[in-house]
């Protein structure tokens, strides 16, 4: 049997890693600014990550949600205390895409709506209503195309408004960064006025931070940069540093009812204990405020390095974009082959940075260093 071919694939085998670096099979050792996708948030093999899972594996991996398990109401704790959201439930599941079809349908549930509305050049995963939501029409099969989603323009309020005044509308679903949107920033006045709208129109809110989540923007949250309390919060990506995990975190108005929701692998034994661990880790190595820090040092350094072909450097903490008037496909792979550093992107032309949250100075004066390299004829 082979693999069914959905990815085109660089040639290279990674090995092994630690921290922000990766090393291939040859042992060659590479720069890692990709973050496997921003889902590596306290760095590759961290001793108290792996210890925290191995102990939990030798003792027990996995049972059903039919029986209590302590780590998931630890967690739900530790995870309130940290974010800043103690009053808020918490709902367990494994994916991104799957946090957002569970927030989506809370939401239809609560107020008994179909319509949503999404961001053009949003993201928001490959599943069902999650994919309907992303506004990519080469990824939304006929199935999916069910006409729920409407969308709407970045930062202009006013078509929002008039769509919200139709009063049909079940939620607004929102990244506060757009990731593979090409890392287009939300404003902060657009984001306080689609609130009062929603709250005056009886839609719910719902912020989609599993790519910018989770520390990434130097808050735990994106959306605590803009002044807004949204009615749900789902997240992935970094939850648990490479394990499957993610979570919706629901206002208390929302009452949970037997049935509507459930999961067979959310908030298992094993993923509780590695998120666990990862707040710890983010909580004692200050990452957060790593990612603060070193974003803006990162952005500064890549702004006054005015390197070739660059148009745009933007972003906030460690999720960074590179707008090039070039497109970004032979400057990326150099990066690869001749500089060993990995990183995402965006669109035709913009290189898409989501290192591990510890990344450090020395390691970002090295990126930049990289890239001179790379676009420099």
């Amino acid at each position: 049997m082979q693999l069914f071919d959905v990815y085109p694939l660089m040639d290279v085998t990674i090995a092994r890693g630690k921290g922000c670096r990766v090393w291939d099979k040859e042992g060659t050792e590479y720069l890692d600014l990709y973050g496997g996708h921003a889902v590596i948030s306290v760095g590759h093999c961290h001793p108290h990550y792996i210890e925290a899972m191995t102990r939990q594996l030798e003792a027990l991996g996995f049972y059903s949600n039919s029986v209590q398990n302590p780590l998931q109401r630890e967690f739900a704790q530790r995870l309130g205390k940290a974010c800043g959201y103690e009053d808020y439930q918490l709902f367990l599941v494994n994916s991104g895409a799957e946090a957002n079809e569970n927030a989506l349908k809370l939401a239809s549930f609560h107020n008994g709506r179909k319509r949503i509305l999404s961001l053009e050049k949003a993201f928001h995963g490959r599943t069902s209503l999650a994919v309907e939501a992303t506004a990519n029409p080469k990824i939304i099969a006929p199935v999916n195309a069910n006409g729920h989603v409407t969308y709407l323009p970045l930062n202009d309020i006013e078509p929002w408004k008039a769509e919200l005044e139709k009063e049909d509308v079940c939620a607004c679903i929102v990244e506060c960064i757009q990731g593979v949107g090409g890392i287009r920033m939300v404003e902060a006045s657009f984001l306080q006025q689609l609130q009062a709208l929603c709250k005056a129109h009886g839609t719910v809110l719902v912020c989609d931070e599993i790519q910018c989540g989770y520390g990434r923007s130097g808050k735990f949250f994106a959306h605590q940069h803009l002044g807004v309390r949204p009615d749900m919060i789902t997240v992935a990506k970094g939850i648990c540093n490479g394990f499957p995990m993610s979570a919706v975190l629901i206002s208390p108005e929302f009452k949970p009812v037997y049935g509507q929701l459930g999961t067979t692998f959310g908030g298992n034994h094993l993923a509780c204990a590695g998120a666990i661990a990862v707040l710890d880790i983010m909580e004692q190595e200050h990452l957060v405020e790593n990612a603060a820090e070193v974003g803006t040092y990162l952005m500064n350094a890549l702004r006054e390095a005015n390197l070739p072909h660059v148009v745009e450097v933007r972003g906030r903490g460690l999720m960074i974009g590179i707008e090039l008037d070039i497109p970004y496909k032979e400057p990326r792979q150099r990066l690869v082959t001749e500089q060993h550093c990995f990183t995402g992107c965006s669109g035709t032309n913009v290189l898409r940075l989501l290192p591990p949250l510890c990344l450090s100075r020395q390691e970002a004066d090295s990126f930049v260093g990289k890239l001179r390299e790379v676009l420099t004829p």
